[in-house]
């Protein structure tokens, strides 16, 4: 894979898709469906992944592509790939509280070692470079050429005083309880892979999910938080976190920085 390359074609798509959503989001009001396992899905959801199937397609035909809205994607096992979700936060964005990101990711050997997040609400984009180091981007995000952009780095946790972030939108008492094994400073909660960016930029010592994710919700994510010295495993044995599982769906994880002193289930 001609990494330099890569990111370039998954900057610009994200910027892409997430200049279609925001003109979505703007609009006075928009469609929103239910899939058949209930979860919602908008016009936004459906245009961005549009645009970037079509764009990864025409520019590494080659490499398997893996999508959320496009079921027939998900039939292709594979432990390289390209993988993505167009919209993750779809309830963030209907309930227009502006955490939602379009995430693209590559995964190698069942592992992610590039991806893009981008917020088009929030204005921040992370990515990983060739050389698979994560850097936030300062706009104005112009297509052609990447803008202002610098490392970032996970934080050098003080186990006496945590910073957790949680999801916004599926928090629940189990995920409470976990968090009250740590000695918590403070808590923090946002939508969509962005909880991933937080911990990858420092805002944040540890994510924990106890809940539902699939592989597209969370790769850009991971490669991101692993460009940036962090990691993500499995809530239960605390063994990495891998990609290309049957059917694309990940157990519950925690998302953090090596220095924080994980606690049993």
């Amino acid at each position: 894979m001609e990494y330099d390359r890569l990111i370039l074609v998954m900057r610009r798509l994200a910027l892409e898709a997430g200049d279609k959503i925001m003109q979505i989001y703007e609009a006075e009001d928009f469609e929103v469906k239910v899939k058949s396992d209930d979860s919602p899905v908008t016009e936004a959801d459906e245009a961005a992944d549009a645009i970037i199937s079509a764009g990864l397609r025409a520019e590494f035909p080659d490499v398997p592509l893996v999508t959320e809205e496009q079921a027939a994607s998900h039939l292709e096992q594979a432990q390289t790939f390209l993988i993505v979700d167009p919209l993750d936060g779809t309830k963030e964005f209907i309930n227009r509280r502006g955490d939602f990101t379009v995430n693209i990711a590559f995964v190698e050997d069942g592992v992610p070692t590039r991806g893009v997040v981008y917020a088009p609400a929030r204005e921040r984009m992370f990515y990983t470079m060739a050389d698979g180091v994560a850097v936030e981007e300062h706009g104005p995000f112009a297509k052609d050429a990447p803008g202002n952009r610098w490392s970032i780095r996970v934080a050098n946790s003080d186990n006496a005083a945590l910073m957790v972030v949680a999801s916004k939108s599926h928090r629940d008492q189990a995920t409470d309880d976990y968090i009250g094994k740590y000695a918590v400073k403070d808590m923090k909660s946002a939508g969509s892979s962005l909880k991933f960016c937080l911990v990858a930029t420092g805002e944040a010592d540890i994510y924990p999910r106890l809940g539902r994710t699939m592989e597209w919700d969370t790769a850009a994510g991971h490669a991101v938080l692993s460009g940036a010295g962090g990691k993500v495993v499995r809530f239960d044995t605390h063994e990495p976190l891998v990609y290309g599982k049957d059917g694309f769906a990940n157990p519950f994880f925690i998302a953090y920085a090596p220095m924080v002193l994980l606690k049993k289930a």
